[in-house]
């Protein structure tokens, strides 16, 4: 009944819930004892056969009701999850010729485009957003800021180059993270902070892109990769088409390595919701709080039910 992950600021009072097999062992020997020495056979015809199972029923509601007030009582905590106040987020995308495939309308880039500004938008007003890309190079296009028009027209200016070199992107990311500017109301505090990574291809260029997630992990950086385009995707080069397939593999390795999730978007439409899915992810923090009111809830429910149960007992039903 009581959660492996709950704590309880007063563990001392859960003593208590040894009374419960105690009374509920008084309980079944009182009513044997009962059944054993004043239940004739005459009497079991009269009294109804659903009696014993409402009576049953009622004490152990009775009982529930009892362990739930001592769980209460003890003033559980729990973790839940909390909106954060502050946090910083950098959105590292991929811009190499192969996000020019049409298998994503009108593009991968532009549809990775308008699903970048959306999330960047429904990000808390105080989270801080910087913008790297990535290809053959990468580059800080927007420092970490709170300004979403500046990195929302960054999004919009973005341009396509050769080759891709993912492990350069997340660690200029996290270069792009020391530049986040202290709060004004605690600047000693460091804000959590995350990379959300978008990519189709797999690294042709630079430093691993595994080596570069473990150096995230070590910094407590999750990475949260999108692998964005299907395996049908192709572009045009020198009048012959090119096959540009997504490499799960590379971006499995990134977020498990880093600590933080893979997704696979296929369509706009799924991208978008994958950024839902890390807005809520990474805009709530597990905190502990105290759950004493929702044991107390569960012993009135279960004190309510073994009324009802006893008064069933007595009632005659239409």
């Amino acid at each position: 009944m009581i959660p492996l992950a709950l704590e309880f600021l007063r563990p001392e009072r859960l003593w208590g819930l040894a009374v419960i097999p105690l009374i509920g062992a008084l309980y079944l020997l009182l009513a044997g004892k009962q059944v054993r020495t004043t239940l004739s056979n005459r009497l079991r015809l009269v009294i109804p056969k659903d009696a014993a199972w409402k009576r049953h029923g009622a004490v152990l509601l009775a009982l529930m009701s009892l362990a739930s007030l001592v769980i209460a009582w003890a003033m559980p905590t729990d973790f839940t999850n909390q909106p954060r106040d502050r946090a910083s987020i950098v959105v590292a995308i991929d811009v190499s010729w192969s996000m020019e495939a049409t298998d994503i309308e009108p593009n991968r880039l532009e549809a990775a485009k308008d699903s970048a500004q959306q999330f960047v938008k429904s990000l808390p007003e105080r989270f801080n957003v910087a913008l790297v890309t990535f290809a053959g190079t990468a580059n800080v296009v927007v420092p970490p800021t709170v300004d979403r028009g500046v990195v929302d027209r960054a999004l919009e200016a973005l341009e396509l180059a050769p080759s891709t070199a993912t492990g350069e992107g997340i660690y200029t990311s996290l270069e792009a993270l020391k530049l986040v500017p202290p709060d004004p109301k605690n600047p000693d505090s460091v804000a959590p902070a995350a990379i959300v990574l978008l990519a189709d291809g797999a690294t042709n260029l630079g430093r691993s892109s595994s080596g570069a997630a473990e150096v995230a992990k070590e910094k407590g950086v999750p990475i949260y990769t999108i692998a964005y385009g299907t395996q049908n995707g192709y572009v045009e080069s020198n009048g012959q088409r090119q096959r540009v397939a997504v490499d799960h593999y590379e971006l499995s390795e990134i977020a498990r390595r880093s600590g933080g999730k893979k997704f696979s978007a296929e369509s706009a439409s799924e991208l978008s919701e994958i950024y839902k899915a890390i807005r809520s992810d990474i805009g709530y923090e597990k905190v502990p709080a105290e759950v004493t009111d929702r044991y107390a809830g569960l012993a009135l429910i279960f004190a309510v039910l073994a009324a009802l149960g006893v008064i069933s007992l007595g009632a005659r039903w239409p």
